[in-house]
């Protein structure tokens, strides 16, 4: 398949280069969602529910591909993805499953998309996608062209592509998961970043501030990753175990299934504080790669990261980003906090294809999102 076939880049950088993406085919699917309110749902505290319901869009759309590979990308009040057209009405239905259970058990608004890639060529904007290898075990999409932002606005406009589900269907979101606490910056700052080229400039000009951008901060331990070596931190029991609840009850009772995530948790509490070795699973080993697979870094039609940094890295980048914005290249949009959070989706601990998005602890992309949109023309 299309998706099965593209090679893997291994170097972060290389997402800079738009050579390297490769158009997707024209009867495909892209689907995008995004939280209504996100960012007062965060400014009321909110901010891991937010990145639970954006992650569980991506928890759905996995478990209906059924372990088919696809592309997807994590933007921390939202998804995006992309499937071949025999798909198209499972994505469709597993997308509006996921809305209505973000009605249901937080009463949060979500709005959802999906649109051809044909459709979104003829209006203009190319989407095209790369794989980037972050570890042995996992690789996460990219995307360039302006046509997952294209298709973002269309569904924020009202455009209705999705055909509802009954009331009362329930996503599959098994692995969907918060039980990591947060990182805290190591470095200073927990510095989450977005950055957009400004519509019609072109890709070469957009290309060298994000190669700038990623030069100055080329110097950071591991490029700025949020995880330690050694992984993240776990303490018992999780803030994250009442949402992983309201994720995995399925109508057996969120209380009932919070029970089930603290004696869980508690098991893994003890093994990775002891080190102890359980029925093949070996709890140093795991944590590492949960460091290793975590996504803290994309491209999605522009740069988002959310990296562990000092105060002359963040004054540094703010002179590149200022200039690239005083020149007409990129509008961005930043937001510092003390530590970074951790989503994640584990199918299975005991292999290396669990994985992991990384945001900031105090809204992070969310909120970098309202500097990004205060500088759209």
């Amino acid at each position: 398949m299309f998706y099965d076939d593209l090679p893997r880049l291994t170097a972060f950088d290389d997402v800079a280069d738009l050579s390297r993406y490769t158009p997707l085919p024209d009867d495909w699917v892209v689907g995008v969602s995004d939280i209504v309110g996100s960012t007062d749902a965060v400014a009321a505290g909110k901010y891991k529910t937010v990145n639970m319901i954006g992650a569980a869009v991506i928890s759905a759309q996995i478990n209906a591909a059924g372990g088919r590979a696809f592309p997807y990308v994590f933007g921390g009040d939202g998804a995006a993805f992309a499937h071949p057209p025999q798909f198209a009405d499972e994505a469709g239905q597993a997308l509006a499953a996921v809305q209505i259970w973000a009605q249901a058990e937080f009463n949060m608004g979500l709005r959802v998309g999906l649109y051809s890639v044909a459709d979104i060529r003829a209006a203009g904007p190319e989407v095209a996608v790369a794989r980037y290898a972050v570890s042995d075990g996992i690789d996460y999409a990219m995307f360039a062209g302006g046509g997952v932002s294209w298709a973002e606005a269309e569904m924020k406009a009202g455009a209705e592509t999705v055909p509802s589900v009954p009331a009362g269907t329930k996503p599959d979101l098994t692995g969907l998961s918060c039980r990591w606490s947060h990182m805290k910056a190591r470095n200073g700052t927990i510095l989450s970043l977005l950055l957009s080229p400004v519509d019609g400039v072109d890709a070469l000009r957009f290309g060298a501030v994000v190669e700038a951008v990623l030069a100055e901060v080329a110097h950071l331990e591991r490029g700025g990753h949020p995880a330690p070596p050694e992984g993240p931190g776990t303490d018992w029991p999780p803030v994250g175990a009442t949402l992983e609840a309201h994720a995995s009850h399925g109508g057996k009772g969120v209380k009932a299934a919070r029970r089930q995530v603290l004696f869980e948790t508690l098991i893994a509490w003890i093994l990775i504080k002891t080190g102890i070795k359980l029925g093949g699973f070996d709890p140093t080993y795991y944590r590492k790669t949960v460091g290793a697979n975590a996504d803290f870094r994309k491209f999605d039609d522009g740069l988002k990261m959310t990296i562990d940094c000092d105060a002359g890295t963040v004054s540094r980048l703010r002179t590149v980003l200022d200039e690239a914005r005083t020149d007409g290249v990129a509008r961005y949009g930043i937001h510092t906090q003390d530590e970074a959070m951790m989503t994640c989706i584990v199918p299975s601990i005991m292999d290396d294809t669990h994985v992991h998005f990384i945001d900031g602890a105090a809204g992070g992309y969310t909120q970098a999102s309202v500097g990004l949109k205060a500088a759209t023309p």
